[in-house]
């Protein structure tokens, strides 16, 4: 899943962001199982999506959907 830029973000409707947020909480539950296994292997991409899921609540938040 490709990272989106906070304007690419700003133009996406309710529906897609509450999608979009789903998504990256699932992958990153995904990565948290796997480094508890020890089989994460780019374990930067935990990173990523953590600052992607909070990129998504600050515009959530800024458009006064939360």
């Amino acid at each position: 899943m490709p990272r989106m830029k906070a304007e690419e973000l700003r133009s996406l409707s309710k529906e897609e962001l509450e999608a979009r947020l789903r998504e990256l909480r699932e992958e990153l539950f995904s990565l948290n199982t796997k480094s508890a296994l020890g089989t994460l292997e780019k374990t930067h991409r935990r990173r990523e999506v953590r600052r992607e899921i909070a990129r998504v609540l600050t515009i959530m938040r800024e458009k006064g959907y939360l």
